[in-house]
C-alpha cells in the first residue's frame, strides 16, 4: 500500500517516556506496513513483527499509566479502561482474524490500518489530555464494573429476544453512520436522591434497518424488506421492552417514568452526540446487522431531538417518518478535511442537495466509508498523519472501495502533486480557494455526467 504515518510535532506532549514511545510506535507500524508491501513475506516474519508491536505497545501502556500515577492525573481511571479494551477485545479480535485466515493480506492491512487509527486518534485526543491540553472524549463513561455488566446484559440481551449471537465492535461509538438505520429515542424520569431538580436519562437505541427486517418483521410474518407502520410499532414497543430488562438487570438504573419518546433523523441523532457526553455507547455487530445502545443521563436536553409521540399523534408520526425515510435518497457526499471550519463550510454549501458525512482524518474516513459507503468523497490533500494520497492508496487497495470516486479538495494543484496520485484515479481536483458557488457548480456537474453515465 506505500502507507507510512507521518510523525509531526502535534504528537509531542512534552513528557519524555511518552513522546519515546510513541515515536516507536510510529515506526514499527511504518516498518510493518513496508514489510506489507514486499511479494515475498513470510507468515512467520509477519507474526514476529506483530507480536513485536504487541509487545511494545503493552509496555507503552504500563509506562503511560505510571507516570498519570505519578501526577495523580483524574482521568487516569477510563484512559486505563480505553487501554485495557484496546489490549483485551481489539487485539485479541485482531490475533483471532488474522490466525483464522492464515495472515492473508487483506487480513494484514485491517490488523495495521486499526491499530494505526487508534494510535493516531488516542495520541491526538487522551494523551493530550494528559498534560491538560484538550478535555478526553470520554469523562463521563460509567465506572468499569458497571460498564462490563451493561454490556454482558445487553448481548444476553440480543440472543434472548432475537437469537443472535452478537459481538463488541466498539465500546465507545461515536455515532457514525451505518447504513440505513432507526434511531428511536427513549426519555425517562430518574430517580436516586432527595433533590428537588427533575434528572433525566436518555437512552437511544440504533438499528440498522436490515436488522429490524429479519428479526422483529420475521416474527410478525412481515413478507416485507422494507419499514412500514407496523413494523414501526413493533419496533417501538420492543425497544420499550429491551430497555425495560435491561433495567430489571441493572438495578442501579432508577427508571421511574417514560417521559417522552422519538424518532430521530440521523442529524438529530448526531446533534445529541456532538451536544452531549455519554455514560454508554456500544455498538455491536448481531450478525444480522448493526445495533447500538447509547445512554445519557442524567442530562437535560430541550432541543433538536424530534417530535415527541404521543398517543394522539403517534399514527402521524410514524407515518411522517416513513414518507421521509421514502423520499428519494440524496447522493452521499463524505467530506475528508483536518480543518473543522472546511468541514462545516462545505457541508453547509452542499447539504441542501446531498447528504453529507464529516471525517477528520483519513482512519475517520476509512470507518465512515465501511459503515456507510459514499458516492462521492472529497479529500484533503495536505492533512497530518496520512495525507490525501496516502488515504487513496488505503481506499484503493480494498477491493470493495476501489472503485470510489475521490475528488481532491486541495490548494495544490501543482504537476508534481498531481504527478504523484494519477496512478490512483482520482475524478480531480477541487481548489479550496474556489467560489463557492464555483465548487457548487462543479459537484453538480460530477453528479449530472454519472447520471448520464448510468443511464
Amino acid at each position: 500500500m506505500n502507507t507510512q504515518l507521518v510523525w509531526s510535532d502535534e504528537y509531542n506532549i512534552g513528557v519524555d517516556i511518552i513522546d519515546k514511545e510513541h515515536k516507536r510506535l510510529f515506526k514499527i507500524i511504518n516498518k510493518l506496513f513496508a514489510f506489507g508491501d514486499e511479494k515475498k513475506k513470510s507468515q512467520w516474519a509477519c507474526q514476529e513483527g506483530i507480536k513485536y508491536f504487541k509487545e511494545h505497545a503493552m509496555k507503552h501502556f504500563s509506562d503511560e499509566e505510571n507516570y498519570m500515577v505519578s501526577i495523580n492525573y483524574e482521568g487516569l481511571k477510563t484512559h486505563r479502561q480505553l487501554h485495557e479494551n484496546f489490549r483485551n477485545k481489539t487485539l485479541p479480535a485482531l490475533e483471532q482474524e488474522l490466525e483464522q485466515t492464515d495472515y492473508a493480506p487483506e487480513s494484514v492491512d485491517h490488523f495495521l490500518g486499526v491499530c494505526a487509527g487508534w494510535l493516531i486518534g488516542h495520541t491526538l485526543t487522551e494523551d493530550r489530555a494528559i498534560i491538560g491540553d484538550g478535555i478526553s472524549k470520554w469523562i463521563n463513561l460509567l465506572p468499569e464494573e458497571e460498564h462490563e455488566a451493561m454490556k454482558k446484559v445487553i448481548l444476553q440481551l440480543l440472543y434472548d429476544m432475537f437469537k443472535l449471537e452478537s459481538h463488541v465492535v466498539s465500546e465507545t461509538y461515536s455515532g457514525e453512520k451505518f447504513g440505513k438505520g432507526v434511531y428511536y429515542r427513549l426519555l425517562y424520569n430518574v430517580g436516586g436522591d432527595d433533590s428537588e431538580e427533575e434528572k433525566e436519562c436518555e437512552i437511544i437505541l440504533v438499528f440498522e434497518e436490515k436488522l429490524l427486517v429479519n428479526t422483529v418483521g420475521k416474527a410478525l410474518g412481515l413478507q416485507t424488506n422494507k419499514l412500514d407502520s407496523m413494523l414501526i410499532n413493533a419496533t417501538r414497543y420492543t425497544a420499550r421492552q429491551f430497555v425495560e430488562r435491561v433495567r430489571e438487570l441493572l438495578p442501579d438504573m432508577e427508571l421511574l417514568g417514560l417521559k417522552e419518546e422519538n424518532l430521530l433523523t440521523y442529524e438529530e441523532f448526531r446533534n445529541i452526540f456532538e451536544r452531549e457526553s455519554l455514560q454508554a455507547s456500544l455498538l455491536f455487530d448481531t450478525g444480522e446487522g448493526y445495533f447500538s445502545y447509547c445512554v445519557a443521563a442524567p442530562h437535560l436536553l430541550h432541543k433538536g431531538v424530534g417530535t415527541a409521540i404521543e398517543t394522539g399523534n403517534a399514527l402521524d408520526e410514524i407515518e411522517k417518518y416513513l414518507m421521509k425515510r421514502e423520499e428519494p435518497q440524496k447522493p452521499k457526499i463524505l467530506i475528508v478535511d483536518d480543518s473543522m471550519t472546511i468541514r462545516q463550510g462545505m457541508k453547509e454549501l452542499l447539504c441542501n442537495d446531498y447528504e453529507i458525512a464529516l471525517a477528520k482524518s483519513g482512519m475517520s474516513a476509512l470507518q465512515s466509508i465501511s459503515l456507510d459507503k459514499p458516492d462521492l468523497i472529497l479529500l484533503d490533500y495536505e492533512m497530518p498523519v496520512c495525507d490525501g494520497r496516502q488515504v487513496l492508496q488505503m481506499i484503493r487497495s480494498e477491493e470493495s472501495f476501489a472503485n470510489l470516486p475521490v475528488i481532491f479538495l486541495t490548494g495544490r494543484t501543482d504537476p508534481e502533486s498531481v504527478k504523484k496520485v494519477i496512478s490512483l484515479k482520482p475524478e480531480g481536483y477541487l481548489s479550496k480557494y474556489l467560489k463557492h458557488d464555483e465548487i457548487k457548480s462543479k459537484i453538480d456537474k460530477f453528479f449530472e455526467r454519472k447520471s448520464v453515465e448510468t443511464d
